[in-house]
């Protein structure tokens, strides 16, 4: 997989339909695909749990983008990627599961499964890194 240029989002906010099931998910659950990104980008400090059980009771009140706005930000500042298309408070008080949804998007173009959480997705890392490159067997070397 070749790796997304830097500054540039992958997707754009509102191509939710890029990737349907997780559109339906962020749809009727918002705090599933926010406590599976935020474990990534914590780099599994934060469990997917605890961050969608926050977001769920401040989103009860209209306050989720208070907590979710910030995990946009860090996103962000982890693949430089630039504040579009407005800042992150606003991108999350106004289109909130458009948000959750490229942010999800952003991180499996760049390798990272948030459904797998953090653990696997290390592990599948490691195991990427161990892979041998192939090699063509056989002699397909034509003598002069």
């Amino acid at each position: 997989m070749a790796s997304p240029d830097s500054g540039q989002w992958t997707t754009g906010l509102f191509d939710c339909f890029d990737d349907s099931s997780n559109c339906f998910m962020t749809w009727c659950c918002p705090f599933i695909t926010f406590g599976r990104n935020v474990e990534i980008i914590d780099k599994g400090k934060t469990s997917p749990a605890d961050a969608a059980r926050t977001y769920y009771i401040l989103g009860s009140f209209g306050f989720a983008f208070c907590y979710s706005y910030p995990y946009r930000k860090k996103l962000r500042e982890q693949f430089s990627l630039k504040e579009q298309p407005c800042g992150d408070c606003l991108v999350h008080c106004c289109c909130i599961q458009c948000a959750l949804c490229q942010e999800h998007r952003e991180l499996i173009n760049r390798g990272l499964d948030p459904t797998i959480g953090w653990a696997a997705n290390v592990a599948r890392m490691i195991q990427n890194e161990k892979v041998a490159p192939e090699v063509e067997t056989g002699m397909n070397r034509v003598a002069p």
